[in-house]
């Protein structure tokens, strides 16, 4: 359809805000990119572009018609997705998740894609959970599983899929009649990311300066060292209760925990004109979601 042509060329350069890249990235001459934007800010009646010797910016108008078209896009391709069509997408999709969200999550998550689209392969990408929006941002992922920030980048649509609460986590039996204090308790603390962010405000609630034992690049890495003993650990307790050494670490019970962590499944803005990402979005909904494991 003519009009989502022009929401698509429009979501990659509302990306990108270069004239030449989007060209070339979408096959089209500058000349049919600047025509394009043309029509579609004398049928809004709104200038939705700056053209500045800085470059090229949105405008206010530019940035709300931004998540119209995104928003149009989207209704479309769940209607596309829930039609009785022949399955015509195919192709490669590229899914980067922590071990955990592979373990707990993306089974259920990816089910409906793998059935609706069968030819459709996916190629899946473990890390550091800090690290996913960043992948995806630059274009080495097509769809993450990620915690999410409390401002959400503009370029970036996202679904909630669960919560999972921050606990603290020891190795060995609780010591008999003594209570936890922070302020005198080494800590191991992942060494970036929305779990660190949420520990250091936690700290300056408290009031107080810690004492950091030792910093991890990843989850399992942290519990590994909570079970060497080297300190108490801060995790989410999704990963906790998934982790092979849950029966030799226990949570430590305290009156005022780190804030939750929100997941949530999220694709680049820009890609959701691309018919695997627009069906993997699609496939993604919120009654899936309702399956998902709740902590």
């Amino acid at each position: 359809m003519q009009d989502h042509d022009q929401y698509r060329l429009f979501l990659h350069l509302a990306e990108t805000l270069s004239f030449t890249r989007t060209a070339a990235d979408c096959h089209v001459s500058p000349a049919t990119l600047s025509r394009t934007v043309q029509r579609l800010e004398a049928v809004t009646g709104h200038h939705l572009l700056d053209r500045g010797p800085h470059g090229v910016s949105l405008t206010t108008h530019g940035r709300a018609f931004r998540q119209y078209a995104a928003e149009a896009l989207d209704l479309w391709a769940r209607y596309r997705s829930d039609g009785t069509a022949v399955d015509e997408v195919d192709g490669h999709l590229r899914v980067f998740a922590s071990v955990t969200a592979c373990h707990t999550l993306l089974p259920e998550l990816l089910t409906p894609l793998r059935a609706a689209h069968p030819r459709v392969t996916v190629s899946l990408r473990t890390g550091d959970a800090a690290a996913a929006l960043a992948l995806l941002d630059q274009g080495e992922a097509d769809l993450a599983v990620a915690a999410l920030p409390a401002r959400i980048p503009a370029t970036v649509l996202a679904r909630q899929i669960t919560q999972t609460p921050l606990v603290l986590v020891q190795t060995g039996s609780p010591p008999a009649h003594q209570e936890f204090t922070a302020a005198e308790e080494p800590f191991v603390l992942p060494r970036q990311g929305l779990v660190r962010a949420a520990a250091d405000q936690w700290f300056r609630d408290l009031g107080i300066h810690p004492h950091i034992a030792a910093e991890t690049d990843g989850h399992e890495a942290l519990l590994t060292l909570v079970a060497l003993g080297y300190g108490t650990g801060i995790i989410p307790e999704l990963v906790l209760q998934h982790s092979g050494l849950h029966a030799r670490l226990r949570q430590v019970a305290i009156s005022s925990a780190p804030d939750h962590l929100t997941i949530a499944v999220c694709i680049r803005r820009a890609d959701i004109h691309r018919p695997l990402v627009a069906a993997a979005w699609a496939a993604t909904q919120p009654d899936t979601a309702d399956r998902l494991p709740q902590r």
